[in-house]
This record gives C-alpha cells, sequence and structure tokens, in this order.
C-alpha cells in the first residue's frame, strides 16, 4: 500500500473545521426557511453582521465550496438551489445527527420472528447443511464437536460443523407522513423544523440501509397529499388544521398497492387532531380533543390495524394532552410511539405496545 505524505497545514485544519461548522448551520438554515438557498445566505450574512458568526469567516469562499462540491447550483438568473446532491447531503446530515443510535433497534429494521437466510446473525447454532454460507460457521464451536473425539490428532468433518442460525429480513413498504399543520408553529415553538428533520433522517436510513423496500411521503394538513421525497426540505407549514385521519386514510391506500407483504407508517406529528373530512366538507375543531374527531382518527388506526400496517409516531412534543391521544392511537395499533420535544431532537421515549415496554434512547 503506497501512503502520500503531505506538511501538516494547520491553518488549512482550521478552515476546514470552520467549513464543517458553517456546513451544519447551513442545513439548519435551508430547513428553517423551507430549502431556500437564497435565503440561508442572507440569514448566514445577518448573522455575520451582527457578530454571530466571526468575520475571519468567508461566506463567498463557503458559498464556492459547496457550489465546486455541487451541492447548490445557479440557475441562469444567478440565483442559488439546493441539487439533488445537496438533498442526499442534507437527508445524511440529520440522519448522522439524530438516528445514529436507533440503527441497531430503531424502526427501521424489519427483523421477524421466522429464521431463514437473512443478514441478521443469531447466537443460537445449528449444525451445517449443504449450502449454508461459510462464514456463518462458528470455529469455536466447531473444533470443540471434532475434539469431542480426541485431542491427539483433530481432523474436522462435515458433521463437526456448527454454524449460526439467522433471522429472515423482509422487504417493507413505508411511508412517511409529516404534519405541517399550523399548530407545528403555534405559540412561537417551532416544531416543524424538527419533524423535517426527522422526515429526512428517516427517508435517508430507509434508502440507505433497506434498498429493497418502496418509500412514499404524505404531507398532511386540512386534507393529505403524496409528495415526492425531494420535495420534503421545502415543505412548509401553512394556514391548515390537523387531518391525522386523512393522513391514515391516504398512507394505507399508497401502501396497500404496495406488492411488500410487510407494510408501516412512520407519522411525524406534535399530536393533535383538530379536523376530519365529514359529508364532503372539513369538520374542525380546533380547542381541546373533539371526541368524533378522536373516535374517527383512532377508527383509522385500527383500520390500520386491520390491514397489517403498523404506525410509528415520532412525536414532536410532550403535552399531556397529546401524549395521551398518541398513547391511545399506538395502544389501538400495537404500533411504536417515540416522544421527543424541539429541544432535545436526539433523545426520545419509546413506547413500543408490541412488546409493551418502554426505555428511554439517547
Amino acid at each position: 500500500m503506497n501512503y502520500r505524505y503531505l506538511k501538516w497545514d494547520e491553518e488549512e485544519l482550521k478552515r476546514l473545521m470552520h467549513l464543517m461548522g458553517l456546513m451544519s448551520l447551513f442545513n439548519e438554515l435551508l430547513l428553517v426557511t423551507n430549502g431556500d438557498v437564497e435565503e440561508a445566505f442572507r440569514i448566514l450574512e445577518l448573522l455575520q453582521a451582527r457578530g454571530i458568526i466571526g468575520n475571519s469567516l468567508n461566506l463567498e469562499e463557503f458559498r464556492s465550496e459547496i457550489e465546486r462540491k455541487k451541492i447548490v447550483y445557479r440557475d441562469n438568473e444567478g440565483i442559488s438551489h439546493l441539487s439533488k446532491s445537496g438533498e442526499k447531503k442534507l437527508r445524511e446530515h440529520f440522519l448522522h445527527e439524530i438516528f445514529n443510535t436507533l440503527k441497531r433497534d430503531g424502526p427501521g429494521d424489519h427483523l421477524t420472528e421466522h429464521l431463514g437466510t437473512g443478514c441478521e446473525m443469531l447466537p443460537e447454532l445449528v449444525p451445517y447443511q449443504f449450502g449454508d454460507s461459510l462464514d456463518r460457521i462458528a470455529i469455536k464451536e466447531s473444533l470443540q464437536m471434532a475434539m469431542r473425539r480426541g485431542i491427539d490428532e483433530i481432523s474436522i468433518t462435515e458433521k463437526d460443523l456448527m454454524v449460526h442460525e439467522t433471522a429472515f429480513n423482509a422487504s417493507c413498504a413505508t411511508v412517511i407522513m409529516l404534519d405541517i399543520s399550523h399548530s407545528m408553529i403555534l405559540y412561537g415553538e417551532d416544531r416543524i423544523t424538527p419533524a423535517k428533520k426527522v422526515a429526512l433522517a428517516l427517508a435517508e436510513l430507509v434508502l440507505k440501509n433497506y434498498s429493497h423496500d418502496s418509500l412514499h411521503c404524505v404531507l398532511f394538513g386540512d386534507t393529505a397529499w403524496e409528495v415526492k421525497l425531494e420535495d420534503l426540505p421545502y415543505a412548509g407549514v401553512g394556514p391548515y388544521h390537523t387531518n391525522t385521519r386523512a393522513g391514515l386514510e391516504l398512507a394505507q391506500k399508497i401502501l396497500l398497492g404496495t406488492h411488500q407483504a410487510n407494510r408501516q407508517i412512520f407519522m411525524i406529528t406534535d399530536g393533535k387532531p383538530s379536523c376530519i373530512t365529514k359529508g364532503g366538507c372539513l369538520y374542525k375543531n380546533a380547542w381541546g380533543l373533539d371526541p368524533e374527531i378522536v373516535n374517527k382518527t383512532l377508527n383509522e388506526a385500527g383500520n390500520c390495524r386491520k390491514n397489517g400496517i403498523a404506525i410509528i409516531t415520532f412525536m414532536i412534543a410532550r403535552d399531556a394532552l397529546l401524549v395521551d391521544f398518541i398513547e391511545r392511537l399506538t395502544r389501538i395499533n400495537r404500533g411504536r410511539a417515540y416522544y421527543t420535544s424541539p429541544s432535545r431532537l436526539g433523545e426520545y421515549l419509546l413506547s413500543d405496545y408490541l412488546r409493551n415496554r418502554k426505555k428511554r434512547i439517547r
């Protein structure tokens, strides 16, 4: 192997570290501005003018750097936009930021209770059969089997070989449901930015680790509609109520049209349903939890369970009433719920009604 040695350049290292920190801030601003690159740069300039960002950071150099890396591009009028590569980098950034701790035990893991050929090695051992992958052979245990015949001259036969059992990994159809109702920015609390972080991270988690899965995205407010994955960074809150039922109905329709036997919904919301479609009109009640709206929504969660569709909820709020509603929905669906708050996005409280357990994830 050949190595190339270069002179240590401490100033270059500092420059790169500054650019990395600036990139993290830029990613945050892209979410806040719904993917508006020019507006994100205007905010960077404002922050620098106010002394929040040091004058030693050259913003024009930063812009040139991310243009060179094809993260952003300029159109014919000189206006910068996020590229396809930039959209992927954005998803990767928030996956790394949020879900590193969830990779082993998170909702993106499609392990089933069935044994069979798969990539997840189990501690249980079974005798080797012709065709078993050689990397599953348990060396220590196979040697022990051979040594039972004596240790003077050890020879391993096929009958001595033991292999690790594996769990069967199934493909899965997934719908990401993102709440864009007005409550996501109500009372001065920004819930939509962390919600989009979760949506982007989940999307990248599925795309990166489960290439055979199908992935769809649904936004829901007064109604629900499907959007392309690349539209997620640009989603913004509207003057909408929260029609969770409509979102679940559309997600079910999409999932029942897929070929995968395993289906799931990742719902990202602040929890409170405040409207339903009734007789072709919008029935809404923004105060408290309306019994009719709640019951219709819970019925839809029950329909999801009947259709074999699991609902995994990411709740960007910790209000007692909203948590109680999500607990009921999760119990009926026998799904999972992850609770967090906008200020503590890296910490989740998992409620898993399928296994009847709770634990904290950091």
